[in-house]
């Protein structure tokens, strides 16, 4: 096991770094924490692990003060937390003059294949001199563990499926100025673009293909992922209750999801299943990256908890591949990428429902204090429509007084009417936060 880990470093440290798409995800910034890469299987986490090394690397670090290690390989089966030190006393074997003097940063590929890796990642920290980034793709990193494992040590960095702007970037389509600064050919290219990102979502190997083999692939990091994170961690028991959540939850974004309602639906289906399961197995959905979902904006924790949650895929990909009703889902999927990008602007989402009934898609509340009411329309296709969601607007905000009024929509030429304190967004130009 020694030689086989020395080999690998020495394996890594010659390796060039491999060309990646630049992500937009925040890092924190405090000193002395380890950095935990948590998101969805097949988000790019790895990809991400790279494009730290390589920042590093451009800020003047040596190309051998940067350890990317990755665990899963077949010939380390067996490898055990007590063994883990091997890792550091062959790398510092190699590079002793990394040790103390100067700062080396270590990138843990998968390291929760390895039972107890918590422990080793403690002492590493307290120990060494150095940067500990990790990340896996297993429910066993999940954001709470985390936080109970590395008890106060690590912080998290969340990686999602594309965002828009990165999806463009994938593409070497993304804008160079100022969306409203762009002529009306390149605007034109850009609702294109956004239309094909809303079918076809931002998972990095879905991109570019055909729509069969993208279906069959989004099914299948679904289905591992209920395999490996949910049915045999969590040692599931009504495996046909789960299925048919997900279907519902990922088939129908932004719509209401009640637990009660879908007990009793399970049950004219002759599928008894307990209410507090079905919470829980909502909640092993969330910690596996499948679904986010929103609660009712309202400070009695009663209400919070009686009223039905609204409910989001993690990639507006999954729509079309659960959904069975044949309609366009366009506005879902809009809403679906909104939700995203609100969470990666570190907000925190609820939905509202006003006393006399309107509805607001979101209630964003920033870390810097700000808050936003903001409604989703796809197409504000007439006068009716935009009064609509434009009173709801109106309603909410008489309960949030301090919330900034926002309509994103599709076409933002239909909203000409709606009221001077609404903010109108074209759609492309929000998700890319002009």
């Amino acid at each position: 096991m020694r030689d086989l880990i020395r080999q690998k470093i020495v394996d890594s440290l010659a390796a060039p770094v491999p060309q990646f798409t630049r992500r937009d995800v925040r890092l924190p910034g405090v000193a002395g924490k380890a950095v935990a890469v948590i998101g969805p299987r097949r988000a790019g986490k790895t990809t991400f692990l790279w494009q730290v090394l390589a920042a590093r690397l451009a800020a003047g670090t040596g190309r051998d003060g940067l350890l990317y290690f990755n665990f899963e390989d077949e010939r380390l089966a067996g490898l055990t937390a007590a063994q883990l030190h091997l890792l550091v006393e062959e790398y510092f074997r190699l590079h002793p003059e990394w040790r103390d003097g100067r700062r080396a940063a270590f990138f843990l590929d998968e390291i929760q294949v390895v039972p107890g890796w918590e422990t080793f990642a403690r002492r590493l920290l307290d120990t060494e001199k150095l940067e500990l980034f990790f990340s896996g793709s297993s429910a066993r990193l999940l954001s709470r563990e985390v936080a109970t494992s590395m008890r106060g040590r690590a912080m998290e960095a969340l990686v999602l499926p594309f965002s828009f702007r990165e999806f463009l970037r994938h593409r070497k389509r993304e804008p160079e100025r100022a969306v409203e600064r762009l002529p009306k050919a390149a605007r034109s290219a850009l609702d294109k673009e956004l239309r094909e990102y809303l079918a076809g979502g931002g998972y990095p190997e879905a991109q570019g293909v055909e729509r069969r083999d993208r279906f069959e692939l989004l099914r299948g990091y679904v289905d591992t992922a209920l395999l490996r994170d949910v049915v045999e961690r969590h040692a599931v028991s009504h495996p046909v209750a789960l299925r048919w959540m997900v279907r519902q939850l990922l088939g129908s974004p932004g719509g209401l999801f009640s637990v009660n309602k879908f007990q009793g639906d399970l049950r004219s289906q002759g599928v008894p299943v307990a209410k507090d399961t079905l919470h829980a197995y909502l909640g092993h959905l969330e910690d596996a990256f499948l679904v986010r979902t929103l609660t009712v904006a309202t400070e009695s924790e009663r209400r919070r908890m009686v009223n039905p949650r609204k409910s989001y895929p993690i990639d507006p990909g999954l729509i079309p591949v659960f959904d069975r009703s044949g309609r366009a889902n366009l506005g879902h999927a809009l809403e679906t990428a909104v939700a995203l990008e609100l969470e990666r602007r570190g907000a925190e989402l609820s939905y509202v429902r006003t006393e006399e009934g309107f509805e607001v898609d979101f209630l964003a509340r920033y870390p810097e204090g700000g808050e936003e009411l903001i409604q989703v329309c796809a197409e504000v296709d007439s006068p009716a429509t935009v009064e609509r969601e434009t009173r709801a607007l109106l309603e909410a905000a008489r309960e949030h007084r301090r919330a900034k009024l926002h309509l994103v929509t599709l076409t933002p030429e239909s909203a000409t009417e709606a009221p001077p304190n609404i903010a109108v967004h074209w759609g492309p130009g929000w998700l890319l936060g002009e």
